[in-house]
């Protein structure tokens, strides 16, 4: 895959800014993703393959919000650079952690400018 390919788009149950709080979450298998308007999509409800993705402080891939043509937001995963075939793909997750604590986000990805953190930095 060459650079910019949409590997797909993330999908699952939409929770409007209103209905956050009523997301029933396994937070032992999260699969938010937060959207700039402030909703969620929840990929472990009828959610995709995407929702697989693995982070990494190096990845080879990035989760982009776009808009159709009815405005609605979507986030599609398009490649950062040349994905060999057979080769995993990772996004960084940047979590928003709020006032958390990053430490409690441990990143182990291996990569050479590892942060040592899953939360956005």
């Amino acid at each position: 895959m060459q650079p910019g390919h949409v590997v797909g788009r993330y999908e699952g149950r939409r929770y409007s800014p209103t209905e956050e709080g009523e997301a029933e979450v396994d937070h032992s298998l999260t699969y938010l993703f937060g959207l700039s308007d402030g909703s969620l999509i929840n990929g472990a409800e009828g959610g995709n393959a995407t929702r697989h993705i693995n982070h990494s402080c190096s990845p080879n891939c990035q989760a982009v919000e776009e808009r159709d043509e009815d405005g609605e937001i979507h986030i599609v995963i398009r490649t950062l650079r040349r994905v060999k075939v057979g080769e995993e793909l990772f996004i960084d997750y940047r979590l928003d952690v709020a006032d958390a604590d990053a430490a409690d986000y441990q990143c182990r990805c291996g990569a050479a400018r590892c942060r040592g953190t899953m939360a956005a930095p």
